[in-house]
């Protein structure tokens, strides 16, 4: 059961919105909890629709950091979230850093990461580093279901038929592999068909790495498992589910989507599930897959 946040009234709430659904479902959230939202898309990332649920929105290179506290202390935003995917396939293209052109603050913050390489270029540490430069300037990044804990996934079967044995095992190898990869702050997603690694995800994202699965493994039937890393940090990059994931796994062939229960982002739970169950997929939850227990009956995505 989730805790709904204390009321938000006359607060603003700042978002780093990136690619998808998930920043515009936190920023509903905010306001049904009766804040204010102060909305930084992401050039070239964020959906058009966040302009009509911010109170205060501009757009923002993912390199000026700068202009972004600027854009929070002004608006009275002492909090503030990241939500949304960020393409690093994007950021390592050609001419990218035209347009997310680094300012000072954003140059200072990188710099030991593109310039020096004294620090990787993971995405736990960019991350980190991030975060700091805000904290530095007095604007708290917290996780996104501070606002949204109606979003976090439940235990059990969310939609479709209960696991055959066969896909019971395919998850806990998958699930095995899933926090292996992301202990290495490589990515959150496998696919995985008669406890084989058929695609693993690293720069793609996890659509492209199902849709590679596909392309691998074209008689289809695998099983998808996204996790959390084991050194998850709560405030960015939590595994998060849509339709456009299922519409991956149904296009790629692939039959199971397993995730984790309350470190797993759902955004609009009721046309995921629906979209499953059309589709003939199963989305299933699990605390600790290594443990399996048994999942009989179809429940509420989210509480």
């Amino acid at each position: 059961m989730h805790h709904e946040p204390r009321s938000l009234a006359g607060e603003t709430i700042g978002i780093i919105a990136g690619w998808g659904r998930y920043p515009a479902a936190v920023a509903e959230a905010i306001r049904r909890y009766g804040g204010r939202t102060a909305i930084l898309s992401i050039r070239d990332h964020a959906d058009a629709e966040l302009h009509s649920l911010a109170d205060a929105y501009a757009t923002v290179g993912v390199a000026e950091l700068g202009k972004a506290v600027d854009f929070f202390r002004r608006h009275g935003a002492r909090r503030a979230t990241m939500a949304g995917k960020i393409h690093k396939t994007k950021l390592f293209a050609r001419g990218a850093w035209i347009r997310h052109l680094p300012d000072w603050t954003g140059l200072k913050t990188f710099w030991p990461h593109f310039i020096s390489r004294r620090h990787d270029n993971c995405d736990d540490s960019l991350l980190s580093a991030i975060s700091a430069a805000f904290d530095a300037a007095g604007v708290s990044i917290c996780p996104a279901t501070d606002f949204a804990p109606e979003l976090l996934a439940t235990e059990g079967l969310l939609a479709g038929r209960p696991l055959s044995a066969a896909e019971e095992q395919d998850v806990i190898f998958g699930w095995r592999l899933a926090k292996e990869l992301g202990r290495l702050d490589i990515g959150q997603t496998v696919v995985v068909k008669n406890r084989a690694p058929m695609a693993l995800e690293a720069i793609e994202g996890t659509d492209e790495c199902i849709r590679r699965a596909g392309r691998l493994c074209p008689a289809g039937g695998m099983v998808v498992v996204k996790v959390a890393k084991p050194q998850q940090d709560l405030r960015f990059d939590m595994p998060t589910i849509g339709v456009g994931t299922l519409q991956s796994l149904r296009a790629a062939g692939a039959r199971v989507l397993a995730i984790e229960t309350g470190r797993t982002i759902l955004v609009d739970a009721e046309s995921l599930t629906d979209f499953a169950s059309r589709s003939g997929l199963t989305v299933v939850s699990f605390r600790d897959a290594e443990g399996l227990p048994a999942v009989h009956s179809a429940g509420a995505a989210a509480a």
